[in-house]
């Protein structure tokens, strides 16, 4: 589950949510992200995913498509993109997360700092990110 603060209220998002009333503005914006991501080099990394087994080489292709969409869906690309619409631009964005950040959205988070611009702040269950221009206050350790 990740929060963001924008305005008056916070709003809530868990992976794949499909639930918040501007969910097709906010969809549209990850379809977006995405597509500006793969430009600057992203794939999506699914190690983490784990789905039901498989016992074709077409069931295989199959189960990677739907693991890249459930990691491309993950809560805090949701919460980022809903700041995104609701935000100006060049404004910061801060999340909150339940979870500790995976690492495909702590890498995708870095390159979307550096293309939207934004600093980006996710305090997850470890310790506070700070993603701006490309890079994380962490130093890809955590």
């Amino acid at each position: 589950m990740s929060s963001i603060h924008v305005g008056s209220q916070i709003h809530r998002f868990s992976a794949g949510d499909k639930s918040h009333p501007q969910t097709r503005e906010i969809y549209s914006m990850l379809d977006e992200m995405i597509r500006r991501l793969r430009l600057a080099g992203y794939a999506p990394n699914t190690a983490s995913q784990i789905f039901a087994g498989c016992d074709s080489l077409e069931d295989d292709a199959v189960e990677e498509e739907e693991k890249e969409l459930a990691v491309i869906s993950h809560s805090e690309k949701l919460a980022i993109c809903f700041g995104f619409i609701s935000t100006r631009p060049g404004l910061p964005l801060y999340i909150f997360k339940n979870l500790r950040i995976c690492q495909d959205c702590h890498s995708a988070i870095k390159i979307v700092s550096k293309i939207y611009n934004r600093q980006i702040v996710i305090r997850d269950r470890n310790c506070f990110h700070c993603f701006k221009e490309g890079s994380c206050s962490c130093s890809d350790y955590w």
